[in-house]
C-alpha cells in the first residue's frame, strides 16, 4: 500500500479487505459442504493484472497455477510498460514454449500460450480467452506446410473489438517463432468469409461494422492465420458451403466478429504495430494499404475526384439505417455538429456532450443518455448537455436569425436550422480509436490562449492591473478571458480593440462563419453591406439598417444573428453590427473585395481585423439504439430463482408448482451409494453424505462414466 495515502484511505481500504477475507472464508466453508455444483469459490481473490491473468488461464490450464507466469508478466511489464502488447506477445510465446510447465504435445502448449496473451490483452476480466476463443487448429496449405486457425465463438465479444484483434496478432507472432507457416485462402474461401458476413449481419445480428467485399477479400488474401470459428447458428451459410477446410456449413458466428473487428481497428492495430513489427518478425504491412482501401470505401469515392482532399466524409454511421432512429446530420455537411475538443463534468470516453438548445430544437428527440453514432471518431457515444459550448443558430418564422443561447425563448417559431451547435468530444475517444485529429473551429479556450501570448508577448506580463492600463479594457474582462474563457468574455467593441492591439484574432463569439461562404457570394454581401444605413448615438455605431435582398441568406450562412422588421428590413444590431462595420470597412468608401479562393484568406487581406475559421469540421451523427436504454424484463416479471417450469404457471410462481405437487425440468443425476438410490442433488437428503455423479446415454441409459461407446 503506498506510503502516501492518507491514514484515513488507509483504514478504509483495510475495512474492505478484512470484510473481503472473512466473506471469503464463509464461502470456502459453504462451498466445502457440497451442496453447490463445485466446491471451489470460483472467482480467486488477485490484487495486480499479472496475479489475474495467471489464476483465468489457470482455471483452463492447471499447470500454469504458482507457475511463476505473474512474476514473469510483471517483469516484462517493467521492461515494456503496462498492458503494452508485447508484453502479451512475449508472454504467449514463453508459455508456448513450455517454460512455465509441460504440455502433451506442442499444440496444447501454443494454444494455451495465446489463451495468457489474450487475457492479459483483455487484463483478465472477461471470459474471452477462455470460452471466445476455442481452440487453436493447425491445418494444412496446399504445398502441405501447416498453418494456424484461430476457432472463436460468440463470447469473444466480450473481449472486445481491439483485443479481438489483438489475439491474431499474438497468434501470428507464437507461429512465426515456432516456425509454422502463413494461411493461404483460396478464392473461394475469401467468398466464403463475405457471404457469411453478410448472412450473419441481415439474418442474426447487426454487426458493428461490415466490411465491404473488397476490403473482406483483401484482409482474406493477407492474414497470416486463419479466424475460423465454431457453427454458432442453426442457419447454413447462403452460398459457398462443402469447402474442404472449413468444418461447417452453418454460420461461424465468433468468426464473423473478428473479421469485421479486424476491419474495424485496422488504424489502431498499425499504429501500434507498426513500431514493432520489425522486432517481432511479423509482417502487418498489408494493413497500411487496406487502411487506405478502407478510406476510399468509408467515402464511397473514387478517390481520385477527393485527391487534394484532406478529410473525407465517412458514411459508415447511417450505412445500415434503421426506420425510427433519425439523421441528425449528413457527414461533413455544412450546419451538422460543429467538432469541439474538450470534456465537461459530464462527459468523457464514449460519452459526448451538446448544448441544452441543441437538444430542444431537435423538437427533445435527443434527451441526456441517448446514444448517438457519430461519423467521427466513430463508434457511439452517450449524449450530455454542456451550456458553455458554442449553441445553435436558427432562423425564425419570420425571417429574423438568433444564436439560441436560450431555447425557450423561440422554440415555438423555429423556420430552419442554420447550425447545429458544437459537439464536445474528448481527446482520448480519437486516441482509442486511432482516428487523426481533425481541424476545430476557432473557439473560446483557443483565443485565450492566443490573448496570453500575445501579451505576454508585447507586455511581458499576464497581470490584469497592468493590461487593464495598457489596453483599456476592465482588469474584469481580462481576468475573465485568462482564466474563465468560456463564460467571461468581452464585448464586441472591446473584442475589436484588443485584436487591433494585440493582433489577435477576432473573439470566437463574434466571428462569422466565413469559411461556409463561396467567395463571390461574400461579394455579394459585401455590395449589400454597403448599401446599409448606418445609424449611431453619438460615436456608437447602435444598428445598420439593410433593404430586404437575396443576400440575406449569405448573412445567414455567416450565422450573424439579425432581425426583419416588417418583412422588408434587415437589422444588424450592435455587437453584429460593430463586427460588420469594422470586418466589411463600412465606414470608409465603397471598396471592391481582392480576388480569393479561400473566403477566410479573402477577409483577412480586406479586413483591419484578423479571423480565424470558426467551423472547423462538422461531423455527421445519427440517433442510435435507444430501445436499449429500457429496463429489459419478461411479461409478468416471473422470477426463476427456482426451476418450476411450465407447472409454475404464466407468472412461473412457485406456489402454484408446490401446489401440483410436482415439476418437469432438466437435473442433473446422482446416485448415493449408501442408500441406493438416485438423487438429484450433490449431498444426499437422507444420510448427508456425498453422492456420485451419474450420465446419460440414449443408447445406455444411465452410467457411472462421463464417457460410452457412443460418446
Amino acid at each position: 500500500m503506498s506510503e502516501q495515502m492518507s491514514e484515513r484511505i488507509k483504514n478504509y481500504i483495510n475495512t474492505l479487505e478484512n470484510n473481503l477475507d472473512k466473506a471469503y472464508s464463509v464461502a470456502i466453508k459453504s462451498r466445502s459442504l457440497g451442496f453447490d455444483p463445485e466446491d471451489e469459490v470460483d472467482i480467486p481473490l488477485t490484487k495486480t493484472l499479472p496475479e489475474r491473468v495467471e489464476k483465468l488461464v489457470a482455471s483452463a490450464v492447471p499447470g500454469l497455477k504458482e507457475s511463476g507466469l505473474s512474476e514473469r508478466i510483471s517483469e516484462l511489464e517493467k521492461e515494456y510498460g503496462a498492458q503494452a502488447w508485447e508484453v502479451a506477445m512475449i508472454i504467449a510465446l514463453e508459455v508456448a514454449q513450455q517454460k512455465f510447465c509441460k504440455f502433451q504435445n506442442s499444440k496444447d502448449a501454443m494454444e494455451a500460450g495465446i489463451r495468457t496473451g489474450f487475457a492479459y490483452a483483455t487484463m483478465g476480466i472477461v471470459s474471452a480467452p477462455l470460452e471466445g476463443f476455442i481452440e487453436l487448429r493447425i491445418k494444412k496449405r496446399k504445398d502441405g506446410k501447416e498453418y494456424f486457425a484461430m476457432v472463436y465463438a460468440g463470447p469473444v465479444r466480450g473481449a472486445g473489438g481491439t483485443a479481438a484483434a489483438v489475439s491474431l496478432l499474438i497468434a501470428d507472432y507464437v507461429r512465426v517463432k515456432m516456425g509454422y507457416g502463413a494461411y493461404d485462402a483460396d478464392e473461394n474461401e475469401k467468398s466464403r468469409a463475405f457471404v457469411e458476413l453478410t448472412d450473419y449481419h441481415e439474418r442474426v445480428t447487426n454487426l458493428q461494422y461490415k466490411p465491404s467485399e473488397e476490403e473482406t477479400k483483401y484482409l482474406q488474401s493477407h492474414l497470416p492465420v486463419e479466424i475460423d470459428g465454431d457453427p454458432t447458428e442453426e442457419i447454413d451459410v447462403s452460398n459457398y458451403k462443402d469447402l474442404p477446410r472449413i468444418a461447417t456449413n452453418r454460420i461461424r458466428g465468433g468468426m464473423c466478429l473478428v473479421l469485421s473487428m479486424v476491419a474495424l481497428k485496422a488504424p489502431k492495430l498499425w499504429k501500434a504495430v507498426s513500431k514493432i513489427q520489425s522486432q517481432f518478425e511479423i509482417q502487418w504491412s498489408f494493413l497500411s494499404e487496406f487502411i487506405a482501401l478502407q478510406k476510399k470505401m468509408k467515402a464511397q469515392t473514387s478517390g481520385s475526384n477527393d485527391a487534394g482532399r484532406k478529410i473525407l466524409p465517412d458514411y459508415t454511421y447511417i450505412a445500415d439505417l434503421v426506420a425510427g432512429r433519425p439523421v441528425l446530420s449528413f457527414p461533413l455537411r455544412s450546419g451538422g455538429f460543429r467538432l469541439r475538443y474538450g470534456r465537461s463534468r459530464v462527459s468523457g470516453f464514449s460519452a459526448a456532450s451538446l448544448h441544452p438548445s441543441s437538444l430542444f430544437v431537435l423538437d427533445k428527440y435527443i434527451a441526456t443518455g441517448t446514444q448517438l453514432k457519430t461519423e467521427r471518431p466513430g463508434k457511439a457515444a452517450a449524449i450530455t448537455v454542456c451550456d458553455s459550448i458554442e449553441p445553435p443558430v436558427v432562423k425564425l418564422l419570420d425571417g429574423s436569425v438568433v444564436r439560441l443561447e436560450h431555447a425557450d425563448k423561440h422554440i415555438e417559431g423555429i423556420a430552419e436550422i442554420i447550425y447545429l451547435g458544437d459537439m464536445l468530444i474528448s481527446y482520448g475517444d480519437f486516441y482509442d480509436r486511432a482516428h487523426p485529429l481533425i481541424p476545430a473551429g476557432y473557439c473560446e479556450e483557443w483565443y485565450s490562449q492566443e490573448f496570453e501570448a500575445a501579451c505576454k508577448e508585447k507586455f511581458n506580463t499576464t497581470d490584469p492591473e497592468i493590461l487593464s492600463s495598457e489596453l483599456g479594457i476592465s482588469p474584469k474582462i481580462i481576468s475573465g478571458i485568462l482564466k474563465s474563457p468560456l463564460t467571461k468574455y468581452p464585448n464586441a467593441k472591446e473584442s475589436i480593440m484588443l485584436s487591433m492591439n494585440l493582433g489577435v484574432p477576432l473573439h470566437p463569439r463574434f466571428t462569422p462563419y466565413f469559411s461556409q461562404i463561396a467567395p463571390h457570394d461574400l461579394n455579394d454581401l459585401n455590395s449589400w453591406l454597403q448599401k446599409g444605413k448606418l445609424h449611431f448615438e453619438g460615436n456608437s455605431l447602435e444598428k445598420i439598417v439593410l433593404p430586404m435582398d437575396h443576400s440575406k441568406r449569405h448573412l445567414e450562412i455567416l450565422g450573424v444573428p439579425h432581425k426583419v422588421i416588417s418583412g422588408e428590413k434587415i437589422v444588424v444590431e450592435k455587437d453584429e453590427a460593430n463586427v460588420l462595420f469594422v470586418l466589411f470597412r463600412l465606414g470608409d468608401e465603397k471598396k471592391e473585395l481582392p480576388k480569393f479562393d479561400d473566403p477566410v484568406e479573402l477577409i483577412n487581406s480586406f479586413s483591419p481585423v484578423k479571423v480565424r475559421d470558426k467551423a472547423g469540421t462538422f461531423i455527421g451523427a445519427r440517433m442510435g439504439r435507444p430501445e436499449k436504454s429500457k429496463m429489459r424484463k419478461l411479461t409478468g416479471s416471473p422470477q426463476t430463482l427456482f426451476p418450476v417450469g411450465n407447472e409454475g404457471g404464466r407468472m412461473r410462481s412457485f406456489h402454484e408448482a408446490l401446489s401440483r405437487g410436482k415439476i418437469k425440468s432438466s437435473f442433473p443425476l446422482f446416485y448415493c451409494a449408501s442408500c441406493q438410490k438416485d438423487s438429484i442433488y450433490r449431498i444426499c437428503i437422507n444420510c448427508r453424505n456425498k453422492c456420485e455423479q451419474r450420465y446419460y446415454c440414449r443408447t445406455c441409459g444411465v452410467t457411472a462414466k462421463q464417457t460410452c461407446q457412443h460418446g
